[in-house]
């Protein structure tokens, strides 16, 4: 049974950092590209972060360029997200997601993804 797991949400004053992870089991992981979505209330859920699944090549949405970094440690079968210098509009539950990828292709989109998180909520107060 595939399973993930974030952890590491939780409330930050606008300009802080949190660390969020996403625990995966019951897969291979190093073959997934692993990415991390977003959903704030009221919008659709929208692509945050891909990591191939070497760790070696890594793609941002434009508005956290420079204040994200996503990464993974194949070893313990966890993607990080660290978020930093944090705004109010960064505020969201946030999902990670694992899409089969063979060729380390990065996926955006999110009908490329086969498995999915429960997501864990970030809040940013001004």
């Amino acid at each position: 049974q595939v399973r993930l797991v974030e952890s590491g949400g939780g409330l930050v004053q606008a300009g802080g950092s949190l660390r969020v992870s996403c625990a995966v089991s019951g897969l291979t992981f190093r073959t997934y590209t692993m990415g991390w979505f977003r959903q704030a209330p009221g919008k659709v859920r929208e692509f945050v972060a891909v990591i191939s699944g070497s760790g070696g090549s890594t793609y941002y949405e434009d508005s956290v360029k420079g204040r994200f970094t996503i990464s993974r440690d194949n070893a313990k079968n966890t993607v990080y997200l660290q978020m930093n210098s944090l705004k109010p509009e960064d505020t969201a539950v946030y999902y990670c997601a694992a899409g089969l990828s063979s060729s380390g292709v990065l996926y955006t989109t999110e009908p490329r993804y086969n498995y999915w998180g429960q997501g864990t909520q970030v809040t940013v107060s001004s």
